[in-house]
């Protein structure tokens, strides 16, 4: 335990110029005095970590200290292969690159672990597209993903609705989700950030101009707020549905499984017949009376009524269609 750590604090201060006690501390979630006696290990151990003192003193390498890649057991060998999405790579026009650098990285490995990118390849494989969707790669992908790499602005026309619209953007980063290619960038005339479908840009130009990254901006958590943000946007109505056993377990095919935890999560005790009235929000009664006509007998529609009333007028053509035995159906 101990030995991995010690070997953790070598790489982050080997990627950074300097680090204080509190960050390393928190990148190695152990307390700052536990730092110290790391750090006097590792100099008794031979490698050069000095501390400064002071304000602006933190600990760092001496003398451009590199350690190889020669600790790296077999299971942290395989998850770096596993850390690239070949897909995306090849799609961002990254894939000789990548390559490239897998044959650097096996090359610095023991024998006994150069064959850690053949064994994780054989062990998973990430498809990200959703089943039924043909995948199509972004024409301009490959350029936004240079001015991504690069920090440059870019001129960019897009299509809104049936007309073109310009923006100079500040490309901070990409998104690949469900198979759809975004890009998160902020938008120079109002400094505000924003989200864009990438097949929906009719050009894109890259300047020489670079732009200064806010070191604050976290890719992740910003797209997590805004994925957030649009959920809760598209999900404006209720219903109030009734559910059997069998549809409650079904439930989350029919809607988005997260809405359909939450649900049943605020539901009450069931009724007498083990059903379960549950609230659930919905993008329109369009779109609930197309998903939850997939619970069947296994759901009813109590509010709104013209929901209800949908429901109604099926469940009238069904009988219409499958009447009892012998009525000449």
């Amino acid at each position: 335990m101990r030995a991995a750590r010690l070997i953790r604090m070598v790489l982050l201060l080997q990627s950074r110029s300097a680090m204080t006690a509190g960050e390393l501390a928190a990148e190695l979630e152990v307390s700052e005095r536990t730092v110290m006696r790391d750090a006097q290990a590792l100099s008794e151990a031979g490698v050069p970590v000095y501390a400064d003192r002071g304000r602006a003193g933190g600990y760092r390498l001496v003398g451009g200290y590199r350690t190889g890649l020669t600790g790296l057991g077999r299971s942290e060998a395989e998850a770096l292969f596993l850390s690239g999405v070949p897909g995306a790579l090849r799609e961002m026009g990254l894939a000789d690159a990548a390559s490239a650098a897998r044959l650097k990285v096996s090359a610095a490995l023991m024998p006994s672990l150069r064959d850690a990118s053949r064994t994780a390849a054989q062990r998973f494989h990430l498809d990200a597209p959703g089943w039924f969707a043909e995948p199509a790669t972004p024409a301009l992908l490959p350029a936004v993903a240079d001015a991504v790499w690069d920090d440059r602005r870019v001129v960019a026309r897009y299509r809104r609705g049936e007309s073109e619209v310009r923006r100079e953007l500040d490309p901070y980063g990409l998104v690949l989700k469900a198979g759809v290619w975004y890009l998160c960038a902020r938008v120079a005339e109002t400094d505000s950030y924003r989200v864009y479908r990438i097949d929906r840009f009719v050009s894109v130009e890259a300047g020489e101009e670079r732009f200064a990254r806010d070191e604050e901006f976290d890719l992740p958590g910003f797209w997590d707020r805004r994925a957030e943000q649009f959920a809760r946007a598209i999900l404006r109505d209720e219903v109030v549905v009734r559910l059997s056993a069998v549809g409650l377990r079904r439930l989350s095919y029919a809607v988005d499984p997260v809405t359909a935890r939450q649900a049943v999560a605020g539901a009450g005790a069931p009724d007498a017949r083990g059903w379960v009235t549950v609230t659930l929000p919905v993008e329109s009664e369009e779109v609930a009376h197309a998903q939850l006509a997939s619970l069947g007998p296994e759901a009813e529609v109590l509010a709104p009524p013209g929901l209800r009333a949908r429901f109604v007028a099926d469940a009238r053509r069904l009988a219409g269609l499958y009447p009892p035995a012998g009525d000449g159906g």
